[in-house]
């Protein structure tokens, strides 16, 4: 017996506008929304299927110091260089995490801070 991420939960100050730029990064689709909050998940899969939907709820904390977990991203359809230029112009933001530069992967922030890994390897 085992488990398997089903969905991943971020604290937003503004979950529309989360939900809106990660749809747009990972190719998701709103499938919910439950008072303030709203899930994102792959088209014609939503809850349960092979990816985890991502849940982006409202919160007025001020904002964290940096969070012990980031997500990675891999380019699905074009080169590293391409996607970076895209997730550039959906809003992301280059971050310095202390990199050398030699690094084969770019640190970005989304639009509310939170740190994401472009990595240079395609997957489908």
């Amino acid at each position: 017996m085992a488990c398997r991420i089903s969905e991943i939960v971020i604290e937003a100050r503004d979950p529309e506008l989360l939900a809106r730029f990660w749809a747009e990064v990972l190719d998701y689709v709103e499938i919910n929304r439950e008072g303030e909050a709203v899930e994102i998940g792959p088209p014609d899969t939503g809850f349960g299927g092979p990816q985890p939907i991502l849940v982006f709820d409202r919160t007025n904390d001020n904002p964290r110091v940096k969070l012990p977990l980031h997500i990675d991203v891999s380019p699905t359809d074009q080169d590293q260089e391409a996607e970076l230029a895209r997730l550039l112009a959906l809003g992301a933001r280059h971050a310095d995490v202390g990199q050398t530069g030699q690094e084969s992967w770019h640190v970005l922030a989304d639009p509310e801070g939170n740190e994401f890994c472009l990595l240079r390897q395609r997957i489908s």
